[in-house]
């Protein structure tokens, strides 16, 4: 498929390159003509049959040139469309066991301060991350951080919801030395 377009792609890049080159040899022409006259009206002849087709060859060439190069990239995302779909339901059959799945199953709900999600403890996004705090309830209940896509963390997955002092209330500028923050490296 790919040589079939470029055949046809390789003329019009070789039409373009020829029309600048005739057009610029044309302009030249012309203008040399027109240097050597010194009244308007032996100037003409130079430039109607010189000048003005070399300017429309130089600008016929521009177009040629910016089509076949157009039409070269179309033909290479062609080609990586080609390979990427050929190569994709091979790859998908041993890429769905686990996507299906979430990334993490870990129990303990982290936050990272300044962040909008909330997390499991092993998720790949706050994994080894020292600044990771656990996730108090009542944030989670006034709605101010939304669940990770990644690792999918539902609000009974915190076990701070079933002992009522597991979790010490930690503002986001505290440090997290605390007996918590082994979860979040892990």
């Amino acid at each position: 498929m790919r040589t079939a377009r470029l055949r046809n792609v390789r003329p019009v890049l070789w039409a373009g390159w020829a029309a600048l080159a005739t057009g610029a040899v044309l302009c030249v022409l012309g203008w040399y003509g027109i240097s050597g006259e010194r009244y308007a009206e032996r100037q003409l002849p130079y430039l109607a049959s010189c000048t003005v087709p070399g300017a429309a060859l130089i600008i016929a060439a521009a177009v040629l040139l910016t089509h076949g190069r157009n039409a070269l990239a179309a033909t290479r995302v062609e080609e990586l469309y080609g390979l990427l779909v050929a190569a994709g339901p091979e790859d998908a059959a041993s890429a769905d066991g686990p996507a299906a799945a979430p990334v993490a199953v870990s129990g303990d709900l982290l936050m990272v301060p300044g962040g909008t999600l909330w997390h499991r403890a092993d998720c790949p996004l706050v994994a080894g991350k020292p600044e990771a705090l656990p996730v108090d309830s009542r944030v989670l209940a006034g709605g101010d951080l939304a669940p990770c896509p990644i690792c999918e963390p539902t609000a009974s997955d915190d076990p701070a919801d079933e002992s009522p002092g597991a979790s010490p209330d930690v503002s986001p500028g505290a440090s997290s030395d605390g007996p918590s923050s082994g979860a979040a490296t892990g």
